[in-house]
């Protein structure tokens, strides 16, 4: 047999719980609260404007691809200070980089993303790029 909620007048109000309305002092305690992490130099917060999402998903994504291409050309750089690589293939490797970094370049200026902002900032390890 299924239990039958009390009417609401015979409900007991719950003295923990808050109630849903948003009074003006709040409101001014968040803004003031944003404003003084603003200051403080706290990283920004996600716009949900579409514009800016795009350039966001691209300075991501860039940013990742700039990564794995500085790890490549540090990888190319040991392997020709072993003497692993022809010289044919230092040439290629060479030739790759410089394209991958052209075409990141290009695209960011796409987003308006200059290459000094292509980072994340990764709290106390540092940052990436």
């Amino acid at each position: 047999m299924a239990k039958r909620k009390a009417p609401a007048a015979v409900r007991r109000k719950n003295p923990r719980r808050r109630p849903t309305g948003i009074d003006v002092h709040e409101v001014e305690s968040l803004r003031s609260e944003l404003e003084r992490l603003r200051r403080a130099g706290a990283p920004p917060r996600w716009n949900a404007d579409p514009q800016d999402v795009r350039r966001s998903v691209a300075k991501l994504v860039l940013t990742l691809v700039e990564a794995i291409r500085q790890l490549l050309e540090r990888q190319a750089i040991r392997r020709m200070e072993a003497k692993t690589l022809t010289d044919a293939e230092t040439e290629a490797i060479g030739l790759a980089l410089m394209r991958l970094e052209e075409t990141v370049r290009e695209i960011g200026a796409q987003f308006d993303l200059a290459p000094e902002e292509l980072t994340l900032d990764l709290g106390p390890i540092g940052r990436l790029v």
